[in-house]
């Protein structure tokens, strides 16, 4: 590809403009903040004569109403058709990393929302009949609803068509403007209408198609703004080598660097043939690039509804982003763009992107043209949200790709959430509520004095409470079933049952068990509420705590001694509807496999009933 660059003699003032420093200096690159700074950093000196280096700009910390406040971002997804299960899998992780964080007692904005400009967005509103307003409304909305579904606990939901978007968006093109890292140029090259980019033809594939959508991507001619990418590069491996943790997973990172280390070009900024977007300031002829402006929908998310809206304004509300939850495909205009942009404009970095991997359906990449696509709204209609919470945060090691089969999640999500989880708390009560009238004997710090298994869910839950700081959310999920699978141990060897049947101190002692046993549901509840919210809210329901009291909890809730004697308990009732296969797949099963066939699911709330001996 080649680029013909026409500027004009404004523009190239502008630029060389922007390197009028002394020739002595060399950029600084503020470790806490990761900005590059063009302004003169200033110097300390120390007791031992040594000068230290400080950052000239203000600290931006995360800090609102003096709350300790973790950011945390989904992309802004494209409306150009409804949500598929890849955008569901990233807000689902997004969600529950949110709602361990609140636990911990911090105030969180976790931003979501949609992406409604561009050229696809325009075509795909006109192959449905609509003007893109309307389309944008409908699929928009359609996100909502499917969070809705999910129990996405979303914070902010910003629409990158709001007109306080638009705002923003001016702004920050203006303050990249003055900082003269904008300028005018023809371009001609290789465009994928997908991604919306222009393409290196090394990275293309036979007959030029995008290597992503496997399309071709078209010859193109335009008179673009540009943003000076390549001034950058050296601050962004400055950046990398001294915060490494900036992109992760670790080999995301190895990524970055090769990128950035086969040396950046500038990237057009606007779009001459796209009508629908936002108009480049002081030139109608022109949209700014669909990714210049939605990238900003994190800052102009943190803005109130109708009050003035300005850069600054947003940024003091919770900016810089605590987290950039992203899939591997878009990391290049998080990890490159994105920082390069922020340092322009003078604005801190956000202190983490994750990019995870891609979801595929029984080993093979999902597409339509494949009739493979999993949907996410027949999913969670037919499973439930928590069971398919639980089975893509469980099986899914999140950073790396993830498959999804019917069978593999009927096994999972009923091994774990109804048989390990649901069926020790419905037994457990079941026994209380025939030997014990439903009442806590005693409360649960006595009754486990000396007993091994309260160490063992302290030391699980400390587990489980890293693996979440971690982002380790499938070693979190099995932390947290670690501690059912210990539970019902300890039902087995202990054998209440028939204790009970024994009377006298015998009947006292099991009746201690089975406070010992609720209190680990307890703790279970609380743990895995970041995954299965409304399964934890059922579990404590029944443990006699009303809803509020379930709202108000945090993580030091998981220390072992909630339960107090003299509580009542609910009478038990399944928490998770097992899911059964109809006899017709079952029998089917049992045949020899000699064609591929397709069998209903239906999902069956199983009583779970006490064994004989149990009973």
């Amino acid at each position: 590809m080649a680029a013909r660059i026409n500027t004009s003699l404004h523009n190239a003032l502008s630029l060389l403009n922007a390197f009028n420093t002394p020739l002595n200096y060399k950029p600084f690159t503020c470790r806490n903040c990761f900005r590059f700074s063009k302004k003169l950093p200033y110097y300390s000196q120390s007791s031992s004569g040594k000068r230290a280096l400080y950052c000239t700009y203000s600290s931006q910390e995360s800090t609102v109403d003096g709350a300790d406040t973790f950011v945390l971002t989904t992309p802004l997804y494209y409306v150009n058709a409804p949500p598929h299960m890849g955008s569901a899998y990233t807000t689902i992780a997004a969600d529950s990393i949110a709602r361990f964080q609140r636990l911990l007692g911090k105030k969180v904005i976790f931003i979501t929302g949609t992406d409604e400009h561009g050229e696809k967005i325009a075509t795909s509103a006109a192959a449905n009949g609509r003007n893109p307003p309307e389309h944008c409304d409908i699929i928009s909305q359609s996100y909502r609803t499917l969070w809705k579904d999910l129990d996405i606990a979303y914070d902010k939901f910003i629409r990158t068509t709001d007109p306080k978007h638009e705002a923003i968006v001016k702004e920050f093109y203006a303050r990249v403007f003055a900082n003269g890292d904008i300028y005018r140029a023809d371009y001609e090259g290789l465009y994928c209408v997908n991604c919306e980019e222009y393409k290196d033809e090394k990275e293309l594939l036979e007959n030029n198609c995008c290597p992503v959508h496997q399309m071709p991507c078209v010859a193109r001619k335009e008179d673009n703004y540009f943003f000076a990418l390549s001034k950058y590069q050296k601050p962004l491996e400055d950046i990398l080598a001294q915060n490494p943790r900036f992109v992760q997973p670790s080999y995301r990172l190895n990524e970055v660097q090769s990128w950035i280390k086969s040396g950046l070009r500038d990237f057009s900024i606007s779009r001459a043939l796209v009508d629908w977007g936002i108009p480049v300031p002081d030139d109608d002829k022109q949209t700014i690039y669909v990714w210049f402006d939605a990238l900003l929908g994190y800052i102009s998310a943190l803005t109130e509804d109708n009050k003035q809206q300005n850069l600054e304004t947003a940024v003091s509300l919770g900016w810089p982003a605590s987290l950039h939850l992203i899939g591997k495909d878009i990391l290049r205009f998080h990890a490159v763009y994105w920082p390069a942009m922020l340092m322009s404009a003078g604005l801190n970095l956000p202190k983490m992107v994750f990019g995870h991997g891609f979801l595929t359906k029984d080993g093979m990449k999902m597409g339509k043209s494949l009739g493979n696509t999993l949907e996410p709204f027949e999913l969670v209609q037919k499973f439930g949200p928590d069971a398919v919470r639980y089975f893509f945060l469980r099986e899914v090691e999140f950073g790396n790709d993830g498959d999804y089969s019917e069978d593999r999640f009927i096994k999972i999500v009923n091994a774990h959430l109804a048989n390990t989880i649901g069926n020790l708390l419905n037994r457990t009560l079941g026994l209380l509520k025939k030997n014990c009238e439903s009442t806590l004997v005693e409360d649960s710090t006595v009754a486990a004095e000396g007993v091994p298994l309260k160490d063992t869910v302290e030391k699980l839950v400390e587990k489980a409470q890293t693996n979440y700081e971690n982002l380790s959310l499938s070693s979190a999920c099995e932390a947290v079933l670690e501690i059912g699978n210990a539970g019902n141990t300890y039902m087995d060897q202990r054998a209440p049952w028939f204790l009970f049947k024994q009377g006298g101190v015998s009947a006292e002692e099991a009746a201690k068990d089975l406070v010992i046993i609720l209190e680990v549901m307890r703790v279970i509840a609380v743990a895995l509420s970041p995954i299965a919210p409304c399964l934890s809210l059922r579990i404590y329901s029944q443990l006699g705590y009303s809803v509020d009291q379930f709202n108000s909890i945090t993580w030091s809730d998981t220390k072992w001694g909630g339960l107090k004697g003299g509580q009542v308990m609910e009478q038990a009732s399944p928490v998770f509807a097992r899911i059964e296969l109809n006899p017709e797949k079952e029998e089917e099963e049992k045949k020899p496999k000699v064609g591929k066939k397709t069998g209903k699911v239906k999902v069956k709330v199983v009583e779970q009933t006490p064994t004989v001996a149990e009973a």
